[in-house]
């Protein structure tokens, strides 16, 4: 079921989601400053393009720098980028075909918001070992 709509979700969604956010990060990794946002950027991309069977976990070992990273983030980028998967999320739930691919545009949300002390693991991955 998860490979059924996640070509599904390719073909509506995921690959013009994961080109603007490939385009987001290479622009970013033109500038030294704007390495790792862009990086963070590469993987919501690989996230948006394969969303169904992923989930995002924090990093245990993200330190203030992340926090820091993502204060920036949420004020320059963050918001905009969250506004709209809402907006696209709310698009697709009003239609009964769309709410499964409504889902894995909220669960971008908060990833979007603050991307960085995050990492995109397998559901199915035992908690024990996130």
């Amino acid at each position: 079921m998860k490979t059924i709509l996640n070509i599904i979700w390719l073909v509506l969604c995921g690959l013009w989601m994961c080109l603007g956010y490939f385009l987001a990060g290479l622009i970013l990794c033109i500038t030294i400053i704007g390495i790792p946002f862009g990086i963070a950027a590469f993987r919501i991309g690989v996230y948006a393009l394969w969303p169904f069977g992923y989930t995002t976990v924090e990093r245990r070992d993200a330190g203030a720098g992340s926090l820091v990273g993502n204060v920036l983030w949420l004020i320059l980028a963050g918001w905009w980028l969250a506004l709209g998967h809402i907006v696209t999320g709310i698009a697709l739930a009003i239609t009964i075909i769309g709410i499964p691919l409504a889902i894995p545009n909220f669960k971008l949300i908060p990833l979007s918001l603050m991307p960085l002390g995050r990492e995109i693991v397998p559901s199915d991955q035992p908690f024990a070992t996130r």
